[in-house]
């Protein structure tokens, strides 16, 4: 998949480069969005739309020609999800919940629909669609007797103790940092000479499944240490919360979440950005 996004991505960049080689105005924008998140993945399986977060972002559009071209854009946002909001009786049983801030960075290739000349009456309005890759970092936390407790460092599906599933694969710890691929659509307007107002919803596929710290099976409440006073650790606590309900749901080999599917995201945004641009004269040829 990140192999076939990065061909993609750079056969569009060649083609752009190969557009602005004819007369065309090059049209630059900087702009700013702001909007909302969603989460999808193991707290959603469902891809309810619901709870949202905040979101705001910057952007450098570089605009080839009147119907193509590249966007570097920056983005915060919060996820975040809880098995309280689901219908299924297993997963408000299971009683998990997560929220991360991300921080994402991302190069996008647009493509106009229709000619887009800022400052020309005739040409003041397109949709657009995008596609891109980039790359975010999370770090999923939850709360455990009121305190904030960040959830990778503990391991909760036995990452730090090496610990094997029923297949013999060892689990490694999950890093801060992944891929995401973003597939947009969006409409624009220009509003003045040199203004522009934009809406765009965009999907992001990821290339992990731990945003929310759930991706496969529980490993058991033994497996992890105790304190001193004989009480569960945070690990223990956080792992397998269904103990809120009654009896702990979380034995071992039981599932926990669904690794063949990866985590996602979405940001739907309102963007204001400004235009600058220059005429660049063909190429002479001999």
């Amino acid at each position: 998949m990140k192999k076939k996004t990065i061909i993609i991505l750079f056969a569009v960049v060649v083609g752009f480069n190969a557009h602005a080689q004819f007369g065309e105005f090059l049209q630059g924008e900087f702009g700013f969005t702001a909007g909302v998140s969603n989460y999808f993945g193991d707290l959603n399986p469902s891809s309810s739309f619901s709870h949202p977060k905040p979101a705001v972002g910057i952007f450098y559009l570089k605009q080839f020609n009147n119907y193509l071209g590249m966007r570097v854009s920056a983005h915060y946002t919060q996820l975040g999800y809880s098995d309280i909001y689901n219908n299924n009786s297993f997963q408000r049983l299971r009683n998990l919940s997560f929220n991360t801030d991300i921080w994402e960075l991302a190069v996008h290739g647009d493509f106009n629909f229709f000619k887009f000349v800022p400052g020309d009456d005739k040409y003041f309005f397109t949709p657009f669609i995008s596609i891109g890759a980039g790359i975010f970092t999370y770090d999923p936390y939850a709360y455990v007797q009121g305190r904030k407790v960040y959830l990778r460092p503990l391991g909760t599906e036995g990452q730090n103790i090496n610990y094997k599933d029923a297949e013999g694969n060892v689990r490694s710890p999950y890093g801060s940092m992944a891929f995401c691929f973003p597939v947009g659509i969006g409409i624009k307007y220009n509003i003045s000479n040199r203004t522009n107002l934009s809406f765009q919803i965009t999907h992001r596929l990821t290339n992990t499944d731990y945003i929310d710290d759930v991706s496969t099976t529980y490993v058991g409440a033994d497996k992890f240490p105790t304190l001193p006073n004989g009480q569960p650790s945070d690990a223990g606590l956080l792992q397998d919360r269904s103990y809120n309900y009654g009896t702990p749901i979380g034995v071992e080999g039981r599932q926990r979440g669904w690794s063949k599917q990866k985590d996602q995201y979405i940001i739907a945004e309102i963007g204001l950005s400004f235009t600058f641009s220059d005429y660049r004269c063909p190429s002479a040829e001999y």
